[in-house]
């Protein structure tokens, strides 16, 4: 049995056709029992029956093998369940025959608190606590509630059957065939699925109250939350059934299910699941409350919602062949949920707020210690670790660059082609760029490569010399150090306007081109005049440009007189936060550039502009504390013009985006120590303590003034300056107050907490624990943050040898506008 052990992948011997699984929890005992039985097809010669399975128990006269031509049953001589790989293998005294059989197996588990597997959730019912089953089997979980070849390649159908307390909605990916009573107990049978994969089944028990609607072909749609909340519901509901609608056109094929089921979980690990026919979420990724809830919240629901509906085809319908081609599922699903967000609701300008998922893909692909966005997966331990920025956000990143590319038709309709051509099937990267390929006649395949196979991205630098225009590729490093990388990369460029746009394919490490042959003119030397050159045209591409003094300050001129759209105001600002971390370029040209930003108007770009304030502000505190109180002077300076024309109460008719900037520029203000909005802030929060429904502190503006929602007033309470607070905030993270997957929530804290946080951490011992706990799935995240904390530390070192930023700052902190 020992040849089995240790390998990455189930052997091929055996392969599943359907399972029929029929499971009976225990939500008093936390247990459940189970059984299954499952068509295979015996393809290779062997005495042995390898599968999945884990903390569950299985005893060998549990198990059979029955042959279905000649209906001999073969027992097991040996069932041994090896931990350290989640195998349960079945060792039988003579070979099974070649052909169709039927594997039985009964076993038992327990409903764990680890929100993976089968697991229990609690609720407050008539202010009873009570628990429900969940499932959650993405990525290797499947195995933790049935015996399964738990791989996604292994597809299979499910018919699936429940024993249930009969006063609780149970609930699968398909609907209901039968419900039989028998005293206190239900048994429920649901329709066979379709074929699909291990990790998208799913069970939930509990008691629920839903909404209901239908799309123009009939689909069945339900939002399903804790008794009470089903008002809440609607709005999910409503983007849910309007997104079938938009995915059954884009990808040219019926959503495939006769129903789809969205769920509220109150202890939910992730934002939400995509199971088929049955998605869960955190309640915050569905619920939406008109009364209290920001707008934000009202966003994050459509976009979580569009992302797990983009599943149902681009995961589901057609899924990875192995945990190598996440990126596949979720980059993807990233990509098309702002789309559908922005055909929903185009006043969101949701692609302008696409740039904060490029660059959390660029910030954490700038480290060494970041990964391909094809990453090689040696064992199901190591799966976890690549949910991260990379999967999802550079993943979408390099999608939308290369939609961009080839043509939004052209793309489409190469998608649509390549989901018919693998539906109800498995496929990998390689597949999806040899449709893209075929549909565009341009080599996808060797331009995405570059993208996929290695990590990082190329900073392209631009200069003008002799009226010739050089470019220079290289790889970007947040550390400064030189890296080997080198890519295709689709350079887009306009000059002076947008109706003069160039593009073309840098493919070796320099190029020059002549200025008049490439632009039609000259770049004047004037650097005021309009003769500015924006490269990678609304940051449509994964990557970063770096622009000589001249070209730089053109640009710093042209975001001041609002000449370019906010994607690129956005883009020139993030590139030169980058370049100035890299150590590449001074924080005094930095905040001079940021000293342009100061009549912003747009959402994304002040949002961005106060994330890289905080983080300035930070630096500062430790290499120059002597200039920080003029930092903050020039932060308040610098979003005191939108404060003014937002100001405290919502107007009326006014955009979702003003709506949501209003809480973040408030927050700022009173952050920097803004003496008027503190005051504001102050008289407000004691309103709100006297009349909890007062008109004065909408769900918009309550984390500047440290009230909040759940979430909210864990974030806030970590942001006071008061360090008695902290350590008892710290210690309240990890009480059973608060779920665990809120607990995170509470870390943020203020620069006056940071040794009291740190000191709270160290008497955790963490350094011990990680290094005798050793954790496959967090090794990568815990040396990524490690070397931030060291690119941190060297910019305070480069900040402090800084000549004349002290005169820089001053000078915008008391500038007369």
């Amino acid at each position: 049995m020992d040849q089995f052990k240790g390998q990455p992948r189930l052997p091929k011997f055996a392969v599943p056709k359907r399972y029929d699984i029929r499971l009976k929890p225990d939500l008093v005992a936390c247990r459940f029992a189970g059984s299954v039985t499952v068509n295979v097809d015996i393809v290779a010669a062997t005495s042995f029956i390898v599968l999945n399975a884990a903390e569950l128990s299985v005893s060998s006269d549990a198990v059979s093998f029955t042959n279905r031509d000649s209906s001999k049953v073969f027992k097991p001589s040996r069932v041994e369940l090896f931990e350290d790989d989640d195998i349960l293998v079945l060792e039988f005294t003579e070979k099974l025959p070649i052909g169709l059989g039927v594997l039985a197996i009964q076993f038992e588990g327990i409903l764990n608190d680890q929100m993976k597997g089968f697991y229990r959730s609690t609720y407050e019912h008539n202010g009873e606590k009570k628990n429900m089953a969940v499932t959650q089997f993405e990525p290797a979980d499947a195995r933790r509630c049935f015996p399964c070849w738990d791989e996604p390649a292994c597809k299979a159908t499910f018919k699936i059957t429940l024993d249930v307390p009969q006063e609780l909605v149970a609930l699968s990916n398909m609907p209901i065939t039968e419900e039989k009573i028998d005293g206190n107990l239900k048994t429920v049978s649901y329709q066979e699925s379709p074929i699909m994969s291990t990790y998208l089944v799913a069970v939930v028990v509990g008691l629920f109250d839903y909404v209901e609607d239908h799309t123009s072909d009939g689909v069945k749609v339900r939002v399903y939350c804790q008794v009470g909340k089903a008002n809440q519901g609607k709005f999910a509901l409503d983007v849910a059934v309007r997104t079938l609608e938009l995915y059954k056109d884009y990808f040219a094929t019926p959503y495939p299910l006769p129903k789809l089921d969205m769920i509220a979980i109150p202890d939910f690990a992730a934002g939400a699941m995509e199971n088929y026919g049955l998605v869960t979420y955190r309640e915050t990724a569905l619920l939406y409350d008109d009364q209290h809830s920001a707008a934000a919240n009202k966003q994050r629901v459509a976009t979580v919602v569009a992302h797990e509906l983009a599943h149902q085809w681009f995961g589901n319908l057609v899924t990875m062949e192995w945990w190598t081609d996440l990126w596949l599922n979720e980059g993807f699903a990233t990509w098309v949920s702002y789309l559908a967000a922005d055909s929903l609701f185009p006043e969101w300008k949701i692609w302008s707020q696409f740039l904060h998922e490029s660059t959390e893909g660029l910030r954490l692909d700038g480290l060494a210690e970041s990964h391909p966005i094809e990453v090689e997966i040696n064992h199901a331990r190591e799966i976890d670790e690549i949910f991260d920025a990379i999967s999802y956000r550079k993943g979408a990143s390099v999608i939308r660059m290369l939609q961009s590319y080839l043509g939004a038709e052209c793309f489409q309709r190469s998608l649509a082609s390549y989901i018919k051509r693998h539906a109800y099937s498995n496929a990998k990267t390689a597949d999806l760029w040899a449709a893209l390929e075929e549909g565009s006649g341009e080599p996808v395949n060797k331009l995405m490569t570059s993208w996929t196979k290695q990590k990082g991205y190329p900073v392209v630098s631009v200069k003008v010399n002799d009226q010739k225009l050089e470019f220079n590729q290289s790889q970007f490093l947040s550390s400064g150090a030189q890296g080997e990388g080198h890519w295709i990369v689709p350079i887009t460029l306009c000059f002076g306007s947008y109706d003069v746009h160039k593009n073309f394919l840098l493919q070796t490490k320099s190029e020059t081109r002549d200025v008049k042959e490439l632009l039609g003119s000259l770049i004047a030397e004037d650097r005021s005049v309009n003769s500015w050159i924006k490269l990678n045209v609304n940051q449509a591409g994964f990557y970063r440009v770096k622009y000589d003094d001249l070209l730089a300050a053109k640009l710093r001129h042209a975001v001041e007189k609002q000449l370019l759209s906010a994607s690129d105001r956005f883009g020139i600002l993030d590139d030169s936060f980058a370049l100035c971390m890299a150590g590449q370029e001074s924080l005094t040209s930095l905040i001079n550039l940021m000293g342009a930003y100061r009549e912003e108007v747009e959402y994304t770009v002040l949002s961005n502009l106060i994330t890289i304030s905080h983080k300035i502000d930070r630096i500062a505190a430790d290499a120059v504390p002597g200039l920080v109180d003029y930092f903050k002077q020039f932060f308040i300076n610098l979003f005191q013009y939108s404060a003014e024309r937002l100001g405290w109460d919502a107007k009326p008719g006014e955009s979702h985006l003003d709506a949501m900037l209003r809480g973040e520029i408030l927050t700022a203000l009173a952050v920097f120590g803004h003496d008027l909005t503190l005051d504001e802030a102050n008289k407000r929060f004691q309103a709100f303590l006297e009349d909890r429904n007062t008109p004065l502190l909408p769900p918009d503006i309550r984390k500047a003034t440290y009230v909040a929602e759940k979430t909210r007033i864990l974030g806030s309470l970590s942001s006071s300056p008061d360090p008695n607070l902290i350590l008892e905030v710290l210690n309240f993270m990890l009480s059973s107050e608060v779920r665990s997957q809120d607990a995170v929530f509470g870390l943020a804290v203020s620069q006056e907490g940071r040794d009291v946080a740190w000191s709270w951490l160290k008497a955790k011992e963490v350094e011990e624990f990680f290094a005798s706990h050793p954790m496959p799935s967090i090794a990568r995240t815990l040396k990524q943050s490690l070397e931030r904390v060291n690119i941190n530390a060297n910019w305070v070192q480069s900040v402090k040898n800084e000549n004349g930023l002290g005169d820089a700052v001053k000078e915008l902190a008391y500038r007369k506008y």
